[in-house]
């Protein structure tokens, strides 16, 4: 049984469901992926949930599938639902509880922590409350994340079609696409989701700092993914080992051009966000600027003299900027596929629609990954749904300190 696993189980102790909790807690150490969606039906039960089903999200947030334990997916047999259009999408999208009927059937959001993973149907319940079902949802998130690293079966059947090698590397490099606490929302997106080769996200957190870089790795091939692998990787090390900021891009630079000699490059904006004052630190690797966001309509481009793309040894100096941001504000770091996505007309998606976009979809106030989601959908139907290079974007939001 996984720590967080156990320290939720324990957690609950107060409710009505708690026996079903704990020992679902307890079972988690033999429990694979494919027998999940099963034992959680068989204890709902034991708190008054009848026809319990699990669903998950796909790659690219399009369908919920159903999990069913069956076929090299754990999806045989089960159900697709749309995620735009549907009860179960609307539930998923707004992270929020949907009754239906008189004899009242729920529709429950699964997280991990801010993360998504999909929804719980519960077809009848008896005298239950949403202490009760968010609860159930919660301990199926933790078990979940705690299986899907090491089932196939899970990396099946979240995709709708086969995935380039590249994509595969990249998409078991970048941590969850959301974090989210007290102080600060980290979220970011990337397509082509089956077919990424170069763009990578990465995110940490350390007391109060936040560390946060994007990187454009050159190429569309497997080997723009091995360098965009090895700049990650080469970052967190250095990251680790307590580099300062303004030293991070020879380290990693070093890494690279030992491997690569030059050949290639990686453009990239690495960060740090003091959660305590609110004060955002950057180096600019050749990469574009981050955006800054503040109120409904205040956006500006945060300049600072860029370094030389990591890995040309062109011995550029490096500048650390600062921003001081106010409660509220938000970052936005982008690769250039994101805005450079044409239509018909070879008119590009453009840096305005990018930031008018998120605008737009704050003032509807939806949750962040929604947002990033109706985004990336956005770029893809502008560029006839394939696009021609990788696009990525990153959000960061400071809330505050109090």
């Amino acid at each position: 049984m996984s720590p967080r696993v156990w320290v939720f189980a324990m957690a609950v102790e107060q409710h009505g469901i708690d026996s079903v909790v704990r020992v679902l807690a307890r079972s988690s150490t033999h429990l694979t992926f494919e027998g999940l969606a099963a034992r959680v039906a068989e204890e709902a039960e034991h708190a008054g949930l009848y026809g319990t089903r699990l669903y998950l999200a796909d790659r690219q947030q399009l369908v919920l599938k159903e999990v069913t334990g069956k076929g090299p997916d754990a999806g045989q047999g089960g159900q697709q639902l749309r995620i735009d259009g549907s009860v179960a999408g609307l539930a998923f999208t707004h992270t929020q509880i949907l009754q239906v009927g008189r004899m009242p059937q729920y529709w429950v959001p699964v997280l991990n922590g801010s993360e998504r993973l999909g929804v719980i149907h519960i077809d009848r319940a008896e005298d239950t409350t949403h202490e009760t079902l968010h609860s159930l949802a919660a301990i199926v998130g933790l078990l979940v994340v705690d299986k899907r690293d090491i089932s196939d079966s899970y990396a099946r059947l979240i995709r709708n079609r086969p995935m380039s090698v590249s994509a595969e590397m990249q998409w078991t490099l970048m941590p969850p696409t959301v974090f989210a606490n007290e102080r600060v929302t980290l979220a970011a997106a990337t397509e082509p989701a089956y077919e990424n080769a170069g763009d990578s996200f990465d995110y940490a957190v350390s007391g109060p700092i936040v560390h946060m870089a994007l990187f454009d790795a050159m190429g569309h091939d497997n080997a723009a993914g091995l360098l965009s692998n090895l700049t990650v990787g080469a970052f967190r090390n250095a990251r680790r080992k307590g580099t300062d900021l303004e030293d991070l891009p020879a380290e990693v630079e070093a890494i690279l051009t030992e491997e690569f000699v030059r050949l290639r490059f990686t453009t990239g904006i690495m960060a740090e966000l003091d959660t305590g004052t609110g004060v955002f630190s950057w180096v600019n690797c050749g990469h574009l600027p981050p955006v800054l966001l503040r109120g409904q309509n205040a956006v500006r481009t945060l300049d600072c003299e860029p370094t030389h793309p990591l890995g040309m040894e062109f011995e550029m100096p490096v500048q650390v900027c600062r921003e001081q941001l106010q409660p509220g504000d938000r970052i936005l770091m982008y690769t250039d596929g994101m805005t450079e996505a044409r239509d018909a007309q070879g008119e590009e998606f453009g840096l305005d629609e990018f930031v008018r976009f998120i605008v737009r979809q704050e003032t509807d106030q939806l949750p962040v990954p929604e947002t990033l989601r109706r985004l990336v959908h956005a770029v893809l139907t502008h560029h006839h749904g394939r696009l021609n290079d990788d696009a990525t974007v990153s959000y960061c939001e400071w809330h505050g300190n109090s």
